[in-house]
């Protein structure tokens, strides 16, 4: 099976400008494609995984890919998918958050010669001249189209800023650029881009007359139609400070029965063969799955050897035995402490396990936190500098478990 026929059966793609010519570039290893990453955080998360995923079943194939990093788009943010506006960042910010994206992306692609290259639009988004790109670039575009587009008309009601408005010009203008310096003729992109890259194409054949291929990757959800990546905490990160590995594998490991199978045919890397023998799989069949799905994407993501122990403490905790040394753990400061405790509700915080006081209160009084084994039904209770100096495990639910010392 050629690649572009692997992407469709594992359901990765979504729109396509010319099915016909993407599919003979991408078969041959003839793209050159880029998918962008606006720096808007210090580390890339789940909701990224699709695209570095492909960008690693691609460059398998023989196709290289590029990898734009947004320093100069992140100056405006992205309105697609939003809102509110973006919070402004420094030019220190976003360089560090670029920093931080290639360190992680080395997991799954290869760059170098003739490999995958990373470049940022600040270098040449920031030397554009306006009334140029007025004249150059804005006489290219129409304002009734721009305004059809999904992510404008999400926020026309309560109010689209001019800043955001250019962002469209802007992302077409880095496929131009590309196309131009590096012989980039495809984008890849998440479905709800598809606008953005579709004002790119028409740029390239307005101002060269040639022909440029835009791609959307199916948007992860989840069977309730929902974007997967977010827990009651927000992101699950890729960097191991902000989400830990077992945190990670507990992430995949539970996904709904409904999810576990187009997960592991979308996200993994293994054998198509392999995943359609699952589609039939039921009950604790389906917990095998899971597994298996979280263990690969850990693997990936962190290593075998973080997936192994991440594989274990999930295990144990099951059957009862509890691995403390590779759960996740909070370590309290004594500032935190008030006459030598803390109470229960402030603890719950202060480990990140919810969000607020009302949900903590809610949660003890339906039995839903156990302290070392033994359920607690008070939200007055507070926990002694002794007993934490020991360390205490703390069970939320059926499945998470969370360490606390001082």
């Amino acid at each position: 099976m050629q690649i572009y026929d692997e992407l469709v059966a594992r359901g990765l793609i979504a729109q396509v400008t010319d099915e016909k010519e993407i599919r003979d570039l991408v078969n041959n290893g003839k793209a050159t494609f880029y998918i962008g990453f606006d720096p808007t955080a210090d580390s890339l998360h789940v909701g990224h995984f699709m695209a570095l995923c492909l960008m690693k079943r691609l460059q398998m194939a023989g196709n290289r890919p590029v990898v734009l990093i947004g320093g100069g788009t992140g100056y405006v943010g992205d309105p697609s998918g939003r809102t509110d506006m973006r919070s402004m960042m420094t030019p220190e910010t976003i360089q560090h958050n670029c920093d931080c994206f290639r360190k992680q992306m080395e997991r799954f692609i290869e760059f170098g010669e003739d490999k995958a290259i990373m470049v940022n639009n600040a270098d040449w988004l920031l030397k554009l001249n306006y009334v140029d790109v007025l004249r150059e670039v804005g006489a290219c575009f129409s304002v009734n189209n721009m305004l059809r587009a999904e992510c404008y008309k999400q926020r026309m009601e309560k109010g689209l800023s001019f800043l955001e408005f250019n962002y469209m010009i802007m992302q077409s203008y880095d496929f131009y650029h590309l196309f131009q310096h590096y012989g980039c003729n495809m984008q890849f992109g998440g479905d709800d881009q598809w606008s953005n890259m579709l004002g790119g194409t028409e740029l390239i054949r307005k101002k060269l007359g040639k022909d440029a291929y835009a791609m959307t990757i199916t948007l992860l959800l989840n069977s309730e139609g929902k974007k997967m990546g977010k827990t009651a905490n927000g992101a699950v990160w890729l960097d191991p400070n902000k989400t830990s590995p077992f945190e990670f594998y507990q992430y995949w490991r539970n996904v709904g029965d409904q999810d576990v199978l187009k997960c592991i045919r979308m996200l993994t890397f293994l054998p198509l063969e392999q995943i359609n023998e699952m589609d039939s799989w039921q009950g604790e069949q389906l917990n095998k799955a899971k597994e298996i799905l979280a263990y690969e994407l850990t693997s990936l993501v962190h290593g075998e050897e973080e997936a192994a122990k991440a594989q274990e403490t999930a295990r144990n905790l099951f059957s009862g035995s509890v691995d403390s040394e590779h759960m996740p753990c909070t370590q309290l400061e004594d500032s935190q402490l008030q006459d030598g405790q803390i109470g229960l509700l402030n603890l719950l915080a202060a480990a990140k396990l919810v969000g607020s006081n009302r949900e903590a209160r809610q949660l003890i009084q339906q039995g839903g936190i156990a302290i070392d084994g033994e359920k607690v039904t008070d939200p007055t209770l507070r926990l002694t500098e002794e007993a934490l100096k020991k360390g205490i495990i703390i069970k939320k639910g059926k499945k998470i478990y969370h360490k606390i010392t001082l």
